[in-house]
């Protein structure tokens, strides 16, 4: 079995965590907003576990995962206003925030979870890169992958289930990128293989 430091996806992701936990550090700030963007299977969510790992800032911060706000297949857009409306600009004012699950086997919402402004918030999901969001977080990664990488990974991560929703999605993705250039918005570009 291959060694993390033999799969060059794993060395991308481990370097990318070192340098955002630094920019996490230099920040001085008790209670910060990280954004991860990127398309879909640049490894967005492990990022973020590493970084939940690795959190450097005493107490624990608030991870949410995009794939649990998106309201079903075509709601790229309608996800990340949520999470603008319902997390970010409250937090970004000291309020309670609070956002709404995404059941994805009844098509509806479930239940709805709080978020601290106290505490630290990591928000990992494509799209959420965009100027509304950029103003009010402290700091913004974009995942640049090639496609062929990203669709092996993601199919193998979610197969079937995922398989026949590729295109639809990769289409919002790309009207987001088109729109946002959330490149440009990012504070830390990370290139994956």
């Amino acid at each position: 079995m291959p060694s993390r430091s033999d799969d060059p996806v794993a060395a991308a992701l481990e370097r990318a965590a070192a340098l955002i936990v630094a920019d996490i550090r230099a920040l001085d700030a008790a209670n910060p907003v990280v954004l991860i963007d990127g398309r879909s299977g640049a490894g967005k969510t492990t990022l973020a576990r590493m970084l939940i790992e690795r959190w450097p800032i005493v107490g624990r911060v608030q991870l949410i995962a995009l794939d649990s706000i998106y309201p079903g297949w075509d709601g790229l857009d309608d996800g990340v206003e949520r999470a603008l409306t319902g997390i970010l600009r409250p937090h970004g004012r000291g309020y309670l925030g609070e956002w709404r699950r995404w059941d994805w086997d009844q098509g509806a919402e479930a239940e709805s979870h709080a978020v601290d402004p106290a505490l630290g918030v990591l928000i990992e999901g494509s799209g959420i890169l965009t100027s509304a969001t950029a103003a009010i977080a402290d700091v913004r990664v974009w995942l640049e992958s090639g496609e062929s990488g990203r669709k092996a990974r993601a199919l193998t991560r979610d197969g079937d289930t995922y398989r026949p929703h590729w295109d639809r999605w990769a289409e919002q993705e790309q009207s987001h990128i088109a729109r946002d250039d959330p490149r440009s918005l990012a504070t830390r570009v990370i290139d994956i293989p």
